[in-house]
């Protein structure tokens, strides 16, 4: 069953002000960061989004959750629409979701304890047990933290416990639902596996569906059922991870999974690595976006924009010649 559906959602953001762009005759006075997306994710899956730097998947989520508006488009949750910010039934369709951000610590106030950053959701929705300092040391023993840990602040935690504390802040209202995004970034690799291992456990436990966002492709190897690729804004690819691994149909997932390092000197990388910069969403290029760095690139990539397309079962992707 379908958990989350998202059907052409955009994200733009005003480059200049109403102002200038009269001045200027501008006719688009804005850069789309998320362009025209659509996929879905179904119960207690894990749904990743890869991509370099400045992609867009940190803005998809923070759409999704609500943090940015969308200029257009449609999301649905758990077979609801979402419903408009001013209306009574956002905070409850809200709640359901929940978001892990990037910086673990930076994204903890300095100034409360964690046991009110725990807590503090459950007195904004008015919602939880009346002792809220039991349920926040519950919350701290179900991701693996002592409950003295409630007293401290953000600065006296390491990496791997604020991102603990993190984790125990998102489940604070049982959502059905954890955007998280790059869970593991700035951890060392044996924190990485704890946390990783905490979400395999929690999401078997509470029956979580996770969206991770990443650019590490080894974590979502291994721990996601789908995955999709984005580049400047557009999804470029999706499918099962085993399969989308195993034979990668557009060039930029290509590109991606030969920049991996491998431990194995012996071992060759594949062909068609990635060249060039990454073009500004200011100034896209026409057609087929990826056509300036992609070295299968023929005239017809430079004329016509593909469309994202089936072509295997439950397979997509944006490719006129597609390599699997």
């Amino acid at each position: 069953m379908s958990l989350l559906e998202v059907d052409n959602l955009t994200v733009r953001f005003r480059t200049m002000g109403v102002v200038r762009q009269f001045l200027t005759a501008t006719k688009q006075p804005w850069v789309e960061a998320v362009a025209d997306v659509s996929f879905e994710l179904r119960e207690a899956k894990t749904f990743a989004l890869v991509g370099e730097s400045g992609s867009g998947k940190t803005t998809l989520g923070r759409a999704l959750i609500g943090l940015i508006p969308p200029a257009s488009g449609r999301i649905r949750f758990g077979g609801s629409d979402r419903p408009g910010r001013s209306s009574s039934a956002w905070k409850r369709w809200r709640r359901q979701m929940a978001m892990m951000f990037q910086d673990p610590v930076g994204s903890l106030s300095p100034r409360l304890t964690v046991r009110s950053l725990i807590s503090e959701p459950l007195a904004i929705h008015g919602a939880g047990p009346q002792d809220r300092d039991a349920e926040a040391r519950r919350l701290l023993g179900l991701v693996g933290l002592p409950t003295d840990f409630g007293s401290r602040f953000p600065h006296e935690l390491s990496g791997g416990q604020a991102r603990r504390v993190g984790v125990a802040r998102a489940l604070s209202l049982n959502p059905r639902l954890v955007i998280a995004d790059e869970p593991t970034a700035g951890l060392d690799v044996s924190v990485q596996g704890e946390i990783l291992n905490l979400m395999n456990r929690l999401q078997q436990e509470l029956g979580l569906a996770y969206l991770l966002i990443t650019h590490n492709l080894p974590i979502v190897r291994h721990v996601s059922d789908r995955l999709a690729v984005m580049y400047l804004g557009r999804l470029v690819e999706t499918g099962p991870t085993d399969q989308v691994f195993a034979r990668p149909a557009h060039p930029y997932t290509h590109g991606l999974l030969a920049a991996q390092p491998h431990p194995d000197p012996e071992r060759r990388r594949m062909t068609a690595e990635l060249s060039g910069e990454v073009p500004s969403l200011r100034n896209r290029p026409p057609a087929c976006e990826f056509h300036t760095r992609c070295p299968f690139a023929q005239q017809i990539c430079r004329e016509v924009a593909p469309e994202l397309r089936e072509i295997a079962p439950g397979r997509q992707t944006r490719c006129h010649f597609p390599l699997a």
